[in-house]
């Protein structure tokens, strides 16, 4: 074979290659293009979802919302509904935009570990229940709660010391951790005209609650039964509730 043969030879050869180069580095180049626009539906949160908040609930109130991802920012774990989490807690703070995953939902509240939001604590006590909404209350629902002066007059109304027969507000907004049992407790009896007595029931619920140290101690403070302060009543809030804290309602006020 001669030089010039030899040449043409290499020439061939080398201009192959460079195509076969080329050809691999515009399909990779595809391949990349694809895979950015290349997307899967996977569940956002769109509003915060706070420690204790049932995953039923965070869907319910439209928290969570069905979007697409490009495949290369998927989380690994991510889900695309909440099947698999029916029934359970965050166990920490959820963010808006934040992708759903398995590790931070527990599987329920009222296990040892209970998912109390930092800086506050736990604490279960037994509530009066006047408007009958404990069957609607679940971890992660939130309660204003309410306090009911003891009886200073022998029931009849109207008679206490001033200041002391008013119902008020103690607190706005307190997160639910976990719903016990309710029961139907003895709670008042009262005395006629007549001299009759009437005892009333009143169902009592245990919640647990996370409040700050103030707010245990204005809870435990108000339902103290050694020294009947009076008893501590819920009221299921969402939300949209409006409260204010004021003077209360008592004799003075009731019929303004």
């Amino acid at each position: 074979m001669n030089r010039r043969s030899v040449l043409l030879l290499l020439a061939t050869v080398v201009a192959l290659v460079g195509a076969l180069l080329v050809f691999l580095y515009v399909r990779s180049a595809d391949s990349r293009a694809q895979a950015q626009y290349d997307t899967v539906k996977v569940l956002k949160v769109v509003a915060q979802i706070e420690p204790g908040e049932t995953i039923d609930a965070a869907a319910g109130s439209g928290k969570l919302k069905l979007e697409s991802v490009p495949v290369k920012d998927v989380v690994p774990g991510a889900l695309d509904s909440i099947e698999s989490l029916k029934g359970s807690v965050a166990i920490t703070t959820i963010y808006i935009g934040e992708q759903v995953l398995p590790d931070k939902f527990g599987t329920n509240v009222e296990t040892s570990a209970l998912a109390i939001p930092k800086g506050m604590q736990a604490i279960s006590v037994e509530l009066t229940d006047p408007d009958r909404v404990a069957g609607f209350v679940s971890p992660g629902s939130f309660v204003a709660l309410y306090h009911l002066p003891a009886v200073t007059d022998g029931g009849t109304g109207g008679g206490g010391a001033a200041g002391q027969d008013r119902v008020q507000l103690l607190l706005k907004k307190v997160l639910v951790l976990g719903v016990g049992s309710t029961s139907t407790t003895t709670k008042k009896t009262t005395v006629g005209a007549d001299g009759a007595q009437t005892t009333s029931e009143t169902p009592q619920t245990v919640l647990t609650l996370a409040v700050s140290q103030e707010d245990a101690e204005k809870i435990l403070f108000a339902e103290d039964e050694v020294v009947d302060h009076g008893e501590v009543a819920f009221a299921l809030i969402s939300e949209e509730t409006d409260l204010s804290y004021g003077k209360g309602t008592g004799w003075d006020n009731l019929y303004n």
